[in-house]
């Protein structure tokens, strides 16, 4: 038995035994990291450089691509570092980092997601007022504002979390620091501050996706209201993407946190943690690029430009 002060290292849940296994895991959280790396810094770039993408839609997609790479660069480098190197230690120090940091990208992509739904309802529902309601100013505003909600919800579980004293031993049941794992650790009694913090955040989640849902109740609504059928298809297709990452994101998580505990297992809860965790921030910019011709081709233009300057 050991407190969370006598803890100077935690240790991740190995995913492989075999050496080989180990080197296939190594192999494949490359990939997909490379992949996401690519992906998303091609439209933070694309975003940057294209004068004509400078509106409020591609301002929030370039912020969502920010917060998929931090996910990314947050959990994947020491899953590699331990598949490579097999070994299982990550110190106190770089746990509570992790944690924060994987709190605060993930928080701020959800934010970011209910304004970018917000973008789509006033785009559609509100067309003549859209210059004025998402102005540049206004899209600072609330960019700003997901990314700061996001630092101080990391920051509450984080600081509650490991204020926590932790009497059952070091080992966690994930292949990187979450807080679920951590607070099986707690020999804790005071399950009020556990509930307070869940609670806060549940009830924040809970209005983004009211609000969400109220929004595309009313585009659903006034996009079948348009007579023509191309109309209809113009303006479905501008929410397909957005819909698309959202309803990825959605049940991703609701798969991990809402799966009933007799189902749980510990290699279900490491596979499910990987869709949650690694697989949106790598698949996101690949489902905006599909459907949207003017990202396409200003990643292209990108793209060549950088071949005829070499």
């Amino acid at each position: 038995m050991s407190n969370s002060s006598s803890i100077s290292h935690f240790l991740l849940l190995a995913l492989a035994d075999t050496g080989q296994l180990q080197l296939l895991h190594f192999c494949l959280f490359l990939g997909i990291s490379l992949a996401a790396l690519l992906a998303n810094g091609l439209i933070i770039s694309a975003v940057a450089c294209g004068h004509h993408l400078h509106t409020p839609m591609f301002f929030f997609l370039l912020n969502l691509a920010l917060t998929d790479l931090g996910c990314i660069c947050t959990t994947v480098p020491k899953a590699m570092h331990n598949s490579l190197w097999d070994t299982r230690n990550i110190s106190y120090a770089a746990c509570a980092a992790q944690v924060f940091f994987f709190a605060f990208f993930f928080s701020a992509e959800y934010f970011l997601l209910t304004i970018m739904c917000y973008d789509r309802y006033v785009s559609i529902c509100k067309p003549l007022h859209y210059g004025t309601l998402l102005g540049s100013r206004a899209c600072a505003h609330m960019a700003a504002a997901a990314w700061a909600s996001g630092f101080l919800n990391a920051l509450l579980h984080t600081a509650n979390t490991f204020s926590l004293p932790l009497c059952h031993g070091n080992a966690l049941g994930q292949f990187f620091c979450e807080i679920p794992q951590i607070l099986k650790l707690s020999c804790s009694h005071s399950h009020l501050r556990k509930l307070g913090a869940s609670a806060f955040t549940i009830s924040l989640a809970l209005g983004c996706f009211v609000f969400m849902v109220f929004s595309y109740v009313q585009i659903f609504r006034v996009v079948l209201g348009i007579p023509s059928e191309q109309g209809q298809r113009k303006a479905f297709s501008t929410c397909l993407p957005h819909l698309a990452v959202l309803s990825l994101f959605l049940s991703t998580v609701a798969l991990c946190y809402l799966k009933p505990p007799s189902i749980s297992s510990t290699s279900l809860d490491v596979a499910l943690s990987v869709l949650y965790s690694v697989v949106p921030p790598a698949l996101n910019p690949f489902i905006y690029s599909l459907r949207n011709e003017e990202l396409k081709s200003a990643v292209w233009t990108l793209i060549t430009e950088q071949f005829h300057t070499k």
